[in-house]
């Protein structure tokens, strides 16, 4: 269950990240929190079993990131538990954010939040990322933990064009992965974060198409 304490760090976390969270957002984060403690007994959405941990390191680590998002449509791939993609759509109500993952058992409860949270502007989408076919080319395409930065870039390049944003979010700088980068992708910035509660290194990578 989200206790006093959790609310506490998650307002003091938020605060050290500079986000200013209404009171709506808050509640909705910890809310989100709750249906994670509650539905990752059955259904494993993370391996991260000890809910003490999970403000810092689910909550937090996503809220790192928020700085860097603008944009009319934003793709969380492999979202499995829903991080970043659940705190993006509660921080950015105007944004269009899809959710996507393969697993059939994590969609239904990235579904089940999308319901809970009245979050209108949440898309669930159970598909394997090399088959999904958009649209339009997404404004910032988002992994957390996903895949290598070359599979990451392969299986969504069809995703998005030269004006897309491929933001991968990692722990140690991955200087191997970006040497096995496709040709036509470059490192736009990496960005060392600092995650409040974390203990071990974070850094977003920022990688542009450039044809």
């Amino acid at each position: 269950m989200v206790t006093p304490q959790h609310a506490d760090e998650l307002t003091l976390g938020a605060r050290e990240l500079g986000v200013e969270l209404t009171e709506n957002q808050h509640n909705q984060l910890l809310a989100y929190l709750a249906l994670l403690i509650k539905w990752n007994k059955a259904y494993n959405l993370t391996a991260v079993r000890d809910p003490d941990e999970m403000v810092s390191r689910h909550l937090l680590d996503s809220l790192s990131i928020m700085s860097f998002i603008d944009g009319e449509r934003w793709l969380d791939v492999g979202s499995g538990g829903g991080m970043p993609g659940i705190p993006m759509a509660i921080l950015f109500p105007g944004t269009k954010v899809s959710v996507l993952d393969s697993n059939g058992k994590k969609t239904r409860f990235l579904t089940q939040v999308k319901l809970e949270l009245k979050l209108d502007n949440l898309e669930v989408i159970h598909s394997r990322a090399e088959a999904f076919q958009p649209q339009q080319p997404f404004t910032g395409i988002i992994s957390r933990a996903f895949s290598s930065l070359e599979d990451f870039t392969q299986w969504t390049r069809h995703m998005g064009d030269t004006e897309t944003r491929w933001l991968a979010m990692k722990g140690l700088h991955p200087a191997d992965e970006l040497v096995a980068l496709p040709t036509d992708f470059r490192l736009d910035s990496a960005q060392a974060l600092s995650v409040p509660g974390c203990q071990g290194q974070r850094h977003l990578l920022i990688l542009r198409r450039t044809a």
